[in-house]
């Protein structure tokens, strides 16, 4: 028996709504329109209680974030670099929105609704469910690295100690493949007539957050003051 989605909105008008964001992002050269938007951003963040994570998960960005920083400045000035770097954070950040609010399977199963080959939605819903798992077990090899006594700090002089991180994760990652192919397999994958446990559908809401979420980015990606 197909269960309704308890969702507020579908996963598809999720997804539209983030693009439409990203796309003003993108669009926005004014300092103070960045500066609005990845405030706006910020209250969402905390609004669906994901700030501790957001936090965590800054950190990591930080790095990458300071790099481009640094990269703009010295190519160009230092008002583009602060603008470069406060996009991409505000990019990233609208993608983790999105990410910790909408399950990977979720999506998948929507845009097969739409009419997406079940097989690509697999791999995408997969891949992005395999990233936190990933993640999980870089940070243990690491650990277990730097108790043998192998510097994997961040830096130039590390970069020789890399292969004893990257190996055992690549083998690792390879045996996820493996048992992920092994149980696709046992349960008849790509078998037709597949059937879903939840039944995604567009409703009024959703039509109307689309329609308002489009218009509005357009309309502001096509102002010249932003």
């Amino acid at each position: 028996m197909l269960e309704r989605s308890e969702r507020l909105l579908d996963p598809r008008t999720c997804l539209i709504v983030t693009v439409s964001y990203a796309a003003l992002i993108v669009a926005s050269h004014q300092l103070t329109w960045l500066l609005a938007e990845l405030v706006i951003l910020w209250l969402v963040i905390v609004a669906v209680g994901e700030g501790g994570q957001y936090l965590r998960w800054l950190r990591l960005v930080a790095a990458m974030a300071a790099s481009w920083f640094a990269i703009s400045w010295l190519a160009f000035d230092i008002g583009t670099a602060v603008t470069a770097g406060l996009r991409l954070v505000a990019l990233t950040s609208v993608f983790f929105v999105f990410f910790r609010t909408t399950a990977p399977e979720d999506l998948g199963n929507a845009l097969v609704k739409t009419g997406l080959p079940y097989e690509v939605a697999f791999v995408f819903s997969t891949s992005l469910q395999f990233v936190p798992v990933l993640s999980r077990k870089a940070r243990n090899i690491l650990d277990a690295q730097r108790s043998r006594g192998i510097p994997l700090e961040p830096g130039l002089s590390a970069l020789r100690h890399y292969p004893a991180l990257i190996t055992p994760l690549l083998i690792q990652a390879f045996q996820l493949g493996d048992e992920l192919a092994a149980a696709m397999e046992s349960r008849g994958f790509g078998r037709p007539g597949r059937t879903f446990r939840r039944h995604y559908r567009m409703r009024a809401i959703d039509w109307a957050v689309v329609v308002l979420a489009v218009g509005v980015a357009s309309l502001l990606i096509t102002w010249p003051a932003i």
